[in-house]
């Protein structure tokens, strides 16, 4: 049997820790602020990411390089016969398209995984992986069985400020002013692709009111198989809104007694860049 090592990035919320004890490798995406190069929970933690936030320092997110990578790779097939590398969904970032170019080089060994996963939901691929793995699955049969599920995931965010999205040029600085003086919170969607409008709320109690009741009807339509027969996971994500995100995890613990909860988790540094502190998040994905 194939020896398979499973390779992510920070992009998943698992931490380096995390990454030891379940004998798998996370990539520490690279940010730049104000023009210095950072790897996010290995030279920056997120305490110091939102001092810089707050000083409306200047964030760019940035990929792990071509060299970088192939280099991990190397080293990583002297002690195993493939890999599976879990990276943040094409939707989002060059970073998986990227990827699938540099491993043609590696002959199969190194299967890229695109199947638009973010956050929690990449999160939840990486322990998929770990149990097809387990049950002697090689590279290529893990890749297929999470590409061929990549639908089955959904996730949506309330921002708590608007200031970032006008950063990155989502919103115009007349709709961004107007929005923080009417204290609206808009909720935003992806289904691995770019995050889109889904609604407005004026409270925060309201936002999560909406995104539940979502939750909900995903879960007695498009998911519902998955969901009865116990394959759907609830998670929560929060970007320096840890008290409101253990919150929000009672509530719906209330709400879906028969839904698993799996974890609440902070949102990389390199999604936070360009939302902002104050965010709340949840989000559906296909378990075991």
């Amino acid at each position: 049997m194939k020896t398979v090592k499973i390779i992510t990035d920070s992009n998943s919320g698992i931490s380096q820790a995390e990454a030891e004890k379940l004998g798998i490798i996370v990539i520490p995406m690279p940010f730049t602020i104000n023009d210095q190069e950072y790897l996010e929970e290995i030279s920056i933690s997120q305490q110091q990411f939102y001092e810089f936030l707050s000083q409306d320092a200047e964030v760019k997110t940035s990929q792990p390089s071509k060299f970088y990578l192939e280099e991990l790779w190397k080293k990583t097939l002297k002690t195993c016969d493939e890999i599976v590398y879990i990276p943040m969904s094409s939707g989002l970032s060059a970073t998986c398209e990227n990827a699938k170019i540099y491993a043609q080089k590696f002959e199969g060994k190194v299967q890229v995984v695109d199947n638009l996963r973010i956050s929690v939901t990449q999160k939840e691929s990486v322990m998929q992986a770990i149990k097809l793995v387990s049950e002697g699955k090689d590279a290529v049969a893990v890749r297929a069985q999470l590409e061929r599920t990549k639908d089955v995931a959904s996730i949506y965010i309330m921002l708590s400020v608007l200031k970032y999205l006008k950063k990155g040029g989502r919103i115009s600085p007349t709709a961004a002013a107007l929005g923080d003086m009417f204290k609206l919170k808009p909720i935003l969607y992806s289904r691995g692709g770019s995050f889109e409008k889904f609604a407005v709320a004026f409270s925060l109690g309201q936002a999560k009111q909406k995104m539940l009741a979502q939750i909900e009807t995903e879960l007695n339509s498009e998911f519902k198989n998955y969901y009865e027969s116990g394959h759907m996971a609830v998670s929560v994500a929060h970007t320096c809104n840890a008290f409101e995100a253990e919150k929000f995890k009672e509530e719906i613990i209330a709400k879906f007694p028969k839904l698993k909860f799996h974890y609440v988790d902070a949102l990389s540094l390199s999604v936070s860049c360009h939302i902002g502190p104050g965010s709340l998040a949840v989000a559906l994905a296909l378990c075991d």
